[in-house]
């Protein structure tokens, strides 16, 4: 069949990053697969089985000979993908074949794989989170003190600066970054606990020594890299672990979620946009649109992963003792494909926040429309300073702000408030000195400060571990 003919998944050919995609490749499974069956064998040699050095040598040789038509041919027949791969295996390693997979369940392979690849994926997206952030952490320090409209409900508030409103949205990375770690800190393997967690099989082949069997649990996990195994299981490991990370790669997804959504109002108000290409389309019927079709995608990515983060809570509630299937088959497609999203998500998250576009006129504009407002009970003290009755005067300004807002929201006119307190001689201010009072800089409070705090205090040290080698571009398939 073509492949115009077969569904492709969009993960493969518009978003997913090659490397995130190779670690839940068949050949990232397999070949995981091989290693583990020769990790248990040397462990099993060196705590005294018949195993000898011609069939770990044996095995060693034959990791990425991987026939994978042999192994569907034999899968067809038994039904069975572990003992296919056995069998696979042992064809390559004629000479091992009698030990491979001696004393294992199928669990040993299958779950012990699935959490080197979690582990794995989620090193990835920890570069991508802090390449995110790296980004972020530029922009908010070069636009630290540009003042502009700060909102509450989405209504005009008060001032903040353009890079101010860029540590929120990094600090909610931050959170995210702080629970992917605890995630990875913490992951163990599953080790190999036998068909109910028990390990009486391997109980029988060392003479009931339980020491061996927790020394051989540790080698492995030293092989692969982890500093120990899960204390019990029944057959798998508890599926709350891939409920757990799927949560934390919801939170990474509902950040980037904040942050297109404000992007696109962003630009919608012309105060800011997403990187624009020279020949890039923005609509096919409207030739002068700038849709921010990025943010769009994030958004859009970011809906299935919050989405998809409840399968895994599903399939952890309902194990069945020590354990059931129900769970392989939506594991197989809810835990890559959200690792997938997660992984395009950061992409494009990547490749926005490094060429952001900001109109600082367009920003300056839309403040003072709103400023003379805020400024009002200065403008009040200043003229109290001058000899006016705070009380009067109070009322007088109430009474042209209500005027000033009716004429710009029924008749379209511009905020004149400034000019209807400078004619009022009772205000004792001309329009400069008014002018001078509703100047932007005095309004954002401590926003530029607190950007270098932030970033001094609390981004630098978690981006320390990347010191030097983040990727701050990211180039899109489409």
């Amino acid at each position: 069949m073509s492949e115009h003919n077969s569904y492709v998944s969009p993960f493969s050919t518009r978003y997913a990053s090659s490397e995130m995609q190779y670690l839940f490749s068949d050949d990232m499974k397999f070949t995981t697969w091989r290693k583990l069956w020769l990790s248990l064998a040397k462990a099993e040699k060196a705590l005294g089985l018949d195993i000898s050095d011609e069939q770990i040598k044996e095995m060693s040789e034959h990791i990425n000979t991987v026939d994978y038509e042999k192994a569907k041919a034999r899968e067809k027949e038994v039904r069975h993908d572990v003992m296919a791969h056995i069998y696979a295996f042992g064809e390559d390693c004629p000479n091992a074949a009698p030990i491979i997979h001696l004393g294992a369940t199928s669990c040993y392979v299958g779950d012990n794989t699935d959490i080197i690849v979690l582990k794995e994926a989620m090193k990835i997206v920890e570069a991508k989170l802090c390449s995110v952030i790296s980004n972020l952490s530029d922009f908010a320090l070069e636009y630290k003190d540009m003042p502009c409209l700060g909102y509450t409900h989405l209504q005009p508030a008060q001032c903040t600066t353009v890079g101010k409103r860029a540590t929120l949205w990094i600090n909610e990375l931050l959170y995210d970054l702080d629970e992917l770690r605890y995630r990875i800190l913490n992951l163990k393997m599953l080790g190999s606990k036998g068909t109910t967690g028990t390990q009486a099989s391997f109980m029988e082949l060392f003479g009931n020594d339980s020491g061996k069997i927790k020394k051989m649990e540790q080698m492995i996990a030293e092989d692969f890299g982890f500093d120990g195994v899960v204390p019990v299981s029944g057959q798998t490991y508890s599926r709350k672990i891939d409920s757990a990370i799927l949560a934390t790669l919801s939170g990474i997804a509902q950040s980037a979620y904040k942050f297109a959504n404000d992007m696109r109002i962003l630009q919608s108000f012309k105060e800011m946009e997403e990187p624009f290409e020279k020949n890039q389309v923005g609509s096919s019927a409207m030739p002068y649109k700038r849709n921010p079709m990025r943010c769009e995608r994030i958004c859009a990515l970011a809906r299935y992963v919050i989405c998809d983060s409840l399968n895994p809570a599903i399939t952890a509630s309902t194990q069945w003792f020590e354990r059931t299937l129900d769970d392989s088959a939506n594991r197989r497609i809810s835990v890559s494909e959200a690792f997938l999203a997660v992984d395009a998500i950061l992409n494009i998250y990547i490749n926005v926040s490094s060429g952001l576009v900001v109109y600082p006129e367009m920003i300056k504009s839309r403040l003072m429309s709103e400023l003379p407002f805020m400024a009002s009970e200065n403008i009040l003290m200043d003229a109290v300073k001058k000899g006016g009755n705070r009380q009067k005067l109070h009322e007088k300004i109430r009474v042209h702000s209500i005027e000033a807002g009716k004429a710009v929201k029924e008749q379209g006119k511009g905020n004149d408030l400034l000019e209807r307190i400078a004619s009022d001689s009772e205000f004792g201010l001309t329009y400069d000195e008014i002018k001078s009072i509703v100047s932007p800089e005095k309004y954002t409070g401590r926003a530029a400060e607190q950007t270098t705090e932030f970033i001094e205090n609390c981004v630098k040290p978690a981006l320390e571990k990347f010191s030097g080698t983040l990727t701050k571009k990211s180039d899109l398939k489409v």
